[in-house]
């Protein structure tokens, strides 16, 4: 079945990542890549694993790694390109907080057509390609059916450094009046990867890369959910914005994004 193989193989990359960061707990050193925003030396050992294991599978295929030097948007003639966060919840890991995931996304012609997010403190492994469904595991995925603003769970994501992004906050008390709960757990990716199980209602963050939302973009959509910008135009993982929902209550989701009342 077209993307299996490759679907596959980014699972087997994620749980390789996934044991380097496990062999680096406790022994890493951490540098500041701007303020707040964390990056440790077992980023860099879990990526590079990553790349290594994929290009020894998919050799003409490209990288785009949030711990490259380097970060493009694919051009229209450029091979699949796999896209990775090998770390998505760098803080929580460095604190030990067990709320992190490797994010392994592939695009193809500029589609995203495989996803995998794996959480290792829970052994989830979130994965989908286009047309086949979303797992964790290997139980098939579903988004809720919550169409109502206060009845739902929010999650959302703020930017490391909150200083010039004060409307992030603006937003948070918003929706802490109007949905029925919000949560900010530090990991996007495993933000939409929880919206594809159907354990929240809606995601929006305004501050994103394509390594934090690829693969859980894939997620997202093949387990029945809605992905757009908060305008609710047609999405688009190099920009920052994300409004995504289990479909039901996107409607209801943009409506709230696009007042003034905030």
């Amino acid at each position: 079945m077209l993307w299996s193989v490759e679907r596959e193989a980014a699972c087997l990359a994620a749980r390789r990542a996934a044991a380097v960061l496990a062999e680096w707990r406790g022994r890493f050193q951490v540098r500041e890549k701007g303020h707040a925003d964390l990056v440790s030396e077992a980023d860099i050992a879990a990526q590079h694993t990553i790349r290594e294991y994929l290009q020894s599978r998919f050799a003409h295929h490209a990288f785009l790694g949030e711990e490259d030097a380097t970060h493009h948007r694919p051009g229209p003639e450029a091979p699949p390109t796999w896209i990775i966060d090998p770390l998505d919840g760098t803080t929580n890991y460095v604190h030990g907080l067990p709320l992190y995931s490797v994010s392994i996304g592939l695009q193809v012609d500029g589609d995203l057509v495989v996803g995998v997010v794996y959480d290792p403190s829970r052994e989830e492994m979130f994965h989908a390609a286009s047309g086949q469904g979303a797992k964790v595991n290997d139980t098939p995925l579903r988004t809720s059916r919550i169409d109502r603003l206060d009845h739902a769970m929010l999650l959302t994501g703020f930017p490391p450094d909150l200083r010039g992004n004060e409307r992030t906050l603006d937003w948070w008390r918003y929706f802490s009046f109007h949905a029925q709960t919000l949560r900010r757990l530090g990991s996007t990716a495993i933000n939409l990867a929880w919206l594809a199980a159907g354990r929240c209602d809606g995601v929006y963050a305004f501050d994103n890369h394509v390594w934090d939302v690829a693969a859980g973009v894939v997620l997202v959509r093949e387990a029945g959910g809605i992905v757009t910008r908060v305008d609710g135009s047609t999405y688009d993982p190099y920009l920052p914005d994300l409004a995504a929902s289990n479909g039901p209550l996107h409607s209801a989701l943009l409506r709230a994004l696009g007042s003034e009342a905030i």
